[in-house]
């Protein structure tokens, strides 16, 4: 017999959990405080134009998500295509990415190059993380590429993305990021966007009999005896035989106050970085690259991603600007239009041909937990996902760490606890 097992958050990891437990012959039940699944993978309706509030791309190593839409019929959707990168420096937008890349760019001399390159070669090439695991990334990266590359390559992106945490990232982190997408010589995407993968999985829960709850937030998991007794919902109790919890680890103390003192603190001081993401729909392209770095002290963001030279668009141009910054600082009080103002100019003064009847639609999405926060030996920080509670799995993006935030990983580490690994 199957059991009836709660399914906290429709993100990926949370629709993955649920597909498996329906496979498994299960009753899933998804909870889902949006009125939409899919968490940041997510769509909305862009001026009629379905897209992910925030940018996604895909890896040609992302095994599981690659298995995934075998499963669902949905292999010829994906599509593999080579792009361009930019870096954004001394007022003037230089090709990146590439030997040939660096060796032309002007902001390094021979030695900082030579440096640089030997670093993500060797990082790229690297398999074993774990003697970076208790490394600080930016000693490790200076360490490499000294000073003047630091300056001019890593610099701005930490600030940026991390603000004062950037002195604690895990070096092992930093290298999963070079390491993934050094590895993958073309990028991916999906027709129709992820809107397709997650239609396809919540059609598939459903009908293996689970059940898919949106505008349902969980006050409480009830635990009782050790044990896991059910959740609460808008004042209601419901009884469940496991549960498996995906939302953001910060938010668990909230919903799970009985749980062992030690866990629970684990779980408070946990960081994360928040994001103010940018889309602007335009009439015509900003640049014929897929992803621009910038290094700039007039601009406050990390990068510019223009998702339409990923994915074709229709003569459809999108760019999406993210405003990476912890929930507590006074910008991330700012309201939207502070936000869609400043990448207005920013695009202008990227692309000077850049006209105000360009900009066909602009929109800025908040998520408060976008970016976990990983420092040295973070794994050995975290509660185990499978809690010393009976039936309780409790896990979020950070903890398949030191891969980054990734579909293709949340669904991988979704379907390992539904089939009670613990991962």
């Amino acid at each position: 017999m199957g059991e009836r097992i709660a399914v906290l958050g429709a993100g990926p990891m949370g629709l993955a959990a649920a597909y498996q437990l329906a496979k498994d012959g299960h009753t899933p039940v998804l909870f889902e405080a949006d009125s939409r699944v899919g968490g940041m993978a997510a769509t909305f309706d862009f001026s009629g134009l379905t897209i992910e509030r925030y940018y996604h791309f895909h890896c040609t190593s992302d095994l599981a998500l690659l298995q995934m839409l075998d499963e669902l019929g949905l292999t010829r959707k994906m599509h593999w295509t080579p792009t361009k990168m930019g870096y954004w420096y001394q007022n003037r937008l230089h090709p990146w990415g590439t030997p040939l890349a660096l060796f032309k760019f002007d902001g390094l001399d021979l030695i900082a190059k030579i440096r640089y390159g030997l670093h993500v070669l060797l990082a790229v090439q690297r398999t074993d993380w774990k003697a970076l695991d208790h490394l600080h990334a930016l000693p490790w990266v200076k360490r490499w590429v000294g000073k003047s590359a630091y300056q001019v390559l890593w610099k701005r992106l930490f600030e940026h993305k991390f603000h004062e945490q950037a002195k604690h990232l895990s070096a092992a982190w930093l290298w999963s990021r070079i390491h993934r997408l050094g590895r993958s010589q073309m990028l991916g995407y999906l027709d129709g966007g992820s809107d397709v993968l997650l239609r396809a999985m919540t059609a598939r829960i459903t009908a293996g009999g689970g059940i898919i709850s949106l505008k349902t937030p969980i006050s409480k998991v009830v635990i009782a005896d050790g044990a896991v007794k059910g959740v609460e919902s808008h004042g209601i109790f419901e009884p469940f035989d496991k549960v498996i919890s995906t939302i953001p680890l910060p938010f668990v103390p909230q919903i799970m106050p009985d749980l062992p003192e030690p866990i629970l603190n684990a779980y408070k001081g946990l960081k994360n970085i928040a994001v103010v993401c940018v889309i602007v729909k335009l009439k015509r392209a900003l640049t014929d690259k897929f992803w621009v770095n910038i290094n700039d002290p007039d601009i406050d963001i990390p990068a510019l991603i223009e998702y339409s030279n990923l994915r074709p668009l229709d003569d459809q141009h999108v760019v999406y600007a993210p405003f990476y910054l912890p929930s507590d600082h006074p910008q991330y009080q700012d309201s939207d239009a502070v936000f869609v103002d400043k990448v207005r100019r920013y695009l202008k003064r990227i692309c000077p041909g850049l006209h105000d009847s360009d900009f066909l639609d602009i929109r800025a999405s908040r998520y408060s937990h976008a970016q976990p926060v990983c420092t040295p030996d973070y794994l050995s920080t975290l509660p185990p996902v499978a809690l010393p509670i009976k039936g309780l799995w409790v896990a979020d993006t950070s903890c398949y760490y030191p891969a980054d935030r990734g579909m293709s990983e949340s669904i991988d580490f979704g379907r390992e606890m539904a089939r009670g690994g613990g991962v």
